[in-house]
């Protein structure tokens, strides 16, 4: 079932910037086919400048959707997004996309507000593509799972899940390192924001629905995340703050070898992401099933 009036032009909104997050300029580039790089560099994200100049011209854009209104909470970061993404419309308020978009993009990673963001376009009946992690506190789960139940239309989770590396990882151990023991997956940030970064890539390598248990054994700044899966394989998720280091690092052991797997390719991960959300618009069909972005 298609979720848009028109699937060969689908109008969006991106709602919401938070500190150290600049999804609303590089996603909005993405999706418009274009970007000026100093409105970016006035907003302190250089390394969104850097990716998206190092992509050729023909590698920008989504065919048939383009970001045509934006909403941040600080009005001079909306001015800036505006004019980086080559946006039409700067809203006063969230809810004023409302009637004018076919679907929002909420891009902001504190999951504490999610609820609060997505509650006028839920209630508007509109598709949401929200940024990771959907909830980190149960009750703001479970209105999340209510309204899916609902039949509103969510999408949530972490971008590596489209990295190439990661998705391809679990057919390569199978051929080279035997039965797999042991995973290490590293990140930097907090486990509430970064957490599900390690997590999700670390997922297609199991079956879903085979955790048993998770302990976190670490401190606020230094997350050592323990999980054990049915499998036999244990996970070990190290999520350390200022462990730059270990941005896109997995380390894989199996009975027979091991292997590293490193996935570093933000514009494409975001990309694919982006493009799975408007497929997702025109089809009807999730990329995923939600109850993964539950489990998870």
């Amino acid at each position: 079932m298609v979720l848009v009036k028109d699937p060969a032009d689908i109008r969006l909104a991106v709602v919401g910037m938070n500190a150290g997050n600049g999804h609303a300029y590089s996603w909005s580039a993405i999706i418009n086919g274009r970007f000026e790089p100093q409105p970016i560099i006035e907003g302190a994200y250089p390394g969104i400048v850097d990716y998206l100049q190092a992509q050729p011209s023909e590698n920008l854009g989504i065919e048939g959707a383009r970001v045509t209104h934006v909403w941040c909470d600080d009005p001079a970061d909306a001015n800036r997004v505006a004019r980086a993404a080559g946006i039409e419309n700067i809203v006063d308020r969230p809810e004023d996309v409302i009637g004018h978009v076919d679907a929002v993009i909420i891009p902001t990673d504190i999951a504490s507000e999610h609820v609060h963001r997505a509650k006028p376009f839920i209630e508007a009946g509109l598709p949401l593509l929200i940024d990771k992690p959907l909830a980190i506190e149960e009750h703001h789960l479970r209105r999340f799972i209510e309204w899916h139940e609902a039949g509103k239309p969510i999408i949530s989770c972490s971008s590596v899940r489209y990295a190439k590396q990661y998705q391809t990882a679990r057919h390569e151990a199978q051929q080279t390192i035997g039965e797999m023991r042991l995973i290490v997956r590293t990140m930097i940030k907090s486990w509430e924001q970064y957490g599900i970064h390690a997590i999700e890539s670390v997922s297609p390598l199991l079956d879903p629905g085979g955790w048993l248990s998770v302990a976190n054994t670490g401190t606020s700044e230094a997350n050592i995340v323990h999980v054990r899966h049915d499998s036999g394989v244990d996970v070990v998720l190290a999520v350390v703050a200022d462990m730059m280091g270990g941005l896109s690092n997995m380390e894989i052991y199996g009975t027979t070898g091991s292997m590293s797997v490193v996935a570093n390719d933000t514009f494409n991960i975001f990309k694919d992401h982006l493009a799975a959300f408007i497929k997702y618009l025109r089809t009807g069909q999730p990329p995923f099933a939600f109850e993964e972005t539950v489990e998870l």
